[in-house]
């Protein structure tokens, strides 16, 4: 069983977030504070997750809009107080048009801060002995500028940076920081992927590897271990060679 009490998770229509709710439901937490931008998938999600016994509540909502994702999270502490908050709401750019562009900022970059910065000050007027925790979804895409999805990749290593950074700052205030860099995990965003996947993962198996790591407040949450060491040792290689080996990567199509 989790030792959390109410979990609230952004994104969760699909992917790790849907997996994630339905792990912590299978785990028989009290309650969880569900969002996602599909009505009809949310639904069904919820449903799923109220065959378990847990309370389950599910909101509309589109995480780029601030006022309505802060009003949403007071909403959901005013019902049960929050111990963890997934900012896991994100989409793929696909084409790299400028709406696309500014759109993937939007979610996956906002979308977060949206999402952390009112969790945090209701965090910090929690008491003291109030379990509380935050996890932020980047991407391995994130250790590197990646010539297959530059606004993706950005976008997650401004949101990797961000919690890294956060961890050390929040700590002192008793809030836990975790960062998850998945790598192609199954969901609506890597089922329109036409490049190859190495490595690839069902979201419920990547589900499982966050919800044990976070149990134990880890700081960077990254796998496999394989992708890991690839992208990680790209990220400290001489321009001359990561460029070299970047260039040749299969684009999408």
């Amino acid at each position: 069983m989790s030792k959390f009490n109410h979990i609230l998770i952004t994104g969760a229509t699909s992917g790790i977030g849907e997996a994630l709710a339905l792990y912590y439901a299978s785990q028989k937490v009290k309650r969880l504070s569900l969002c996602g931008r599909n009505q009809e998938r949310l639904e069904k999600i919820a449903t799923r997750c109220l065959e378990f016994g847990c309370q389950v509540s599910a909101q509309q909502l589109d995480v780029a809009d601030a006022a309505a994702t802060k009003q949403w999270i007071e909403e959901c502490n005013a019902q049960m107080p929050l111990n963890l908050v997934f900012a896991n709401a994100g989409v793929a750019t696909l084409e790299e048009t400028s709406n696309n562009v500014r759109n993937t900022f939007e979610i996956n970059v906002m979308g977060v801060v949206n999402t952390v910065l009112p969790t945090i000050d209701l965090f910090k007027q929690a008491p003291s002995e109030h379990l509380k925790q935050i996890v932020i979804t980047s991407s391995v895409a994130g250790y590197h500028g990646m010539p297959t999805c530059p606004s993706y990749s950005a976008s997650k290593a401004c949101v990797k940076a961000w919690g890294e950074s956060l961890r050390l700052l929040l700590k002192k205030f008793g809030i836990g920081v975790s960062v998850v860099c998945p790598g192609f995990v199954r969901s609506r965003i890597t089922d329109k992927n036409t490049c190859p996947m190495p490595f690839f993962m069902e979201a419920d198996q990547a589900a499982r590897i966050i919800a044990e790591r976070v149990e134990k407040n880890v700081g960077l949450i990254a796998f496999p271990w394989p992708m890991r060491f690839m992208v990680w040792l790209g990220s400290i290689l001489p321009n001359c060679i990561s460029d070299f080996i970047y260039e040749r990567l299969p684009f999408k199509v």
